[in-house]
């Protein structure tokens, strides 16, 4: 079992004795042996090797996975990743995380995951799109707007998104736009799809800051990852006024007491392919900006970035997980103890799902909403979760990820008993 399965099947069995502990209060809300099995383990695991013409006529073979973790909810749901990494294990922990965060955010849909075994930067335009339409081939007998419903993930984009609905469509013999979501706007993309994961994360830092009553004036706030999620939170945080003193990307980070202005490093990023040597700003590690005396830390980039080996070294009060995964369970479990909180991923970064839900609603209606509506849908959609996840850290006395899986765990063994699983 890998390190990031095994962490899911950890967290299933906290979160399951904090159930039974819930239970024994007097609560109505209980979860059986069977409904826990059932969630362990996944419904369909697919596994595929994809033969692909390359730019010099030779041919490669690539290995490729789709796992559809639980559909109880609604159809699978979930990304699909490019990267030399990706194997069986990871994509069923992703699988896995997809089928809890769309409980938690309460959108009718289960988990799925995929992935292909390939390095996007060794691979021409071409080359990617003749991958990406093999894979659909391989898999269209199981995907489909009532079935499963991907989106992007992991080097992969829009553009990618576009090669499939294309290929499905035409295996199918009809245009169909809802089969996956992150598409261009010119094909039936929602507005606002690609900046929701971060704004998301956003309603649900602002809501839970407020809450623990910290003063925004003199919050710094330190973000490790400046890719999509991470710049956008960025800007989105500094326009509203939060002091982002720290950002950070795969080659170390940039540290200012004063503040950074943000649009001025999404510019030198782009002239210079890195946050580093910012001018008025101090070069950091990645180490170094999770380590930080600021209020607010937002981990937006790796998985596993917070672990027993530097917990006692994080001095933030408030750690919004934008990345997957990027706390440890045992690293969170100290954090706890020591009266951090931290928003778990699986409501963190429900942003991109929540508005992908939009954008599928929108394409079975063939009705396309405003940019303003998209942003007060989502609002309202991802601070009723963060609600709920709050009442239930402060009722049960949990760290808040335990908390958000006890919300997704009772939604989802709600379902299974009413449909008689």
């Amino acid at each position: 079992m890998s390190n990031a399965y095994k962490q899911c099947m950890e967290q299933l069995d906290k979160t399951c004795e904090v159930v039974a502990a819930i239970n024994a209060q007097g609560e109505s809300f209980s979860l059986s042996n069977d409904e826990i099995e059932i969630l362990k383990n996944p419904k369909r695991v697919l596994e595929v090797s994809l033969p692909v013409k390359m730019d010099d006529g030779t041919l490669k073979v690539f290995n490729a996975y789709r796992v559809q973790h639980n559909d109880i909810r609604g159809p699978f749901k979930g990304g699909i990743r490019f990267h030399p990494q990706v194997d069986l294990d990871e994509v069923k922990s992703l699988a896995f995380w997809m089928t809890f965060k769309c409980a938690v955010a309460d959108i009718p849909y289960g988990g799925g995951k995929g992935g292909v075994t390939l390095n996007p930067k060794e691979m021409s335009q071409a080359e990617l799109e003749r991958v990406t339409r093999a894979y659909v081939r391989a898999i269209s007998d199981n995907v489909g707007p009532q079935k499963d419903v991907p989106a992007p993930d992991v080097y992969t984009n829009s553009q990618t998104m576009a090669w499939f609905m294309d290929e499905y469509s035409r295996i199918s013999g009809h245009n169909e736009p809802a089969v996956v979501t992150g598409k261009p706007i010119e094909i039936g993309g929602s507005l606002g799809r690609d900046t929701a994961t971060a704004q998301g994360g956003f309603f649900v830092f602002e809501n839970i800051f407020n809450k623990m009553i910290l003063d925004k004036k003199k919050a710094m706030v330190a973000i490790q990852g400046f890719g999509n999620a991470g710049m956008n939170f960025a800007k989105i945080a500094h326009d509203a006024g939060y002091n982002v003193v720290a950002v950070s990307d795969s080659r170390g980070g940039i540290f200012s007491e004063e503040g950074l202005d943000i649009e001025k490093v999404i510019t030198h990023k782009e002239k210079n392919g890195s946050v580093q040597d910012f001018p008025a700003a101090k070069n950091i590690t990645n180490e170094e900006l999770l380590e930080l005396e600021v209020e607010v830390l937002v981990p937006a980039a790796l998985e596993g970035v917070i672990t027993l080996d530097n917990v006692e070294k994080i001095k933030a009060k408030l750690i919004l997980e934008l990345a997957n995964g990027p706390v440890t369970i045992e690293a969170g479990e100290v954090l706890h103890k020591k009266g951090v909180v931290f928003i778990p991923d699986i409501l963190a970064n429900s942003g991109g799902v929540i508005v992908s839900y939009f954008e599928w609603v929108q394409n079975l209606r063939h009705f396309y909403w405003s940019k303003e509506k998209i942003h007060n849908l989502l609002n309202e959609k991802i601070t009723n979760a963060a609600n709920l996840v709050w009442e239930r850290m402060q009722k049960s006395k949990i760290d808040m990820r335990t908390a958000a899986y006890v919300v997704a765990i009772e939604r989802l063994a709600k379902a299974l008993r009413v449909r008689g699983v």
